[in-house]
């Protein structure tokens, strides 16, 4: 695993809205040392932007996969992406 700064966006579907899954992926990532936001999709997946060192990003991406207690994950999808600047932080943004 790499430590170079990386930034995923990542789509969760399954039941994953309504069981905190926000909540828990914002503790996870502040947990990680990683910066960006997580938010609820209109069609019931879950979306997130994370942005770390490339190791602390694929542990996430593990973490996504299990989620909190109460969900169902059923699949994650991840797309590399540049940004002009890093966020700071960890955000629910919607």
């Amino acid at each position: 695993m790499s430590d170079e700064y990386e930034a995923v966006l990542v789509r969760i579907t399954g039941k994953v809205q309504g069981v905190s899954f926000r909540v828990w992926a914002r503790d996870e990532a502040v947990q990680l040392g990683l910066t960006g936001w997580v938010r609820n999709s209109m069609d019931g997946s879950v979306a997130a932007l994370i942005v770390g060192p490339g190791s602390a990003v694929s542990i996430m991406i593990e973490r996504f996969w299990r989620g909190p207690s109460a969900a169902l994950v059923s699949d994650v999808e991840t797309q590399p992406t540049e940004l002009a600047e890093r966020p700071s932080g960890f955000r629910i943004t919607g």
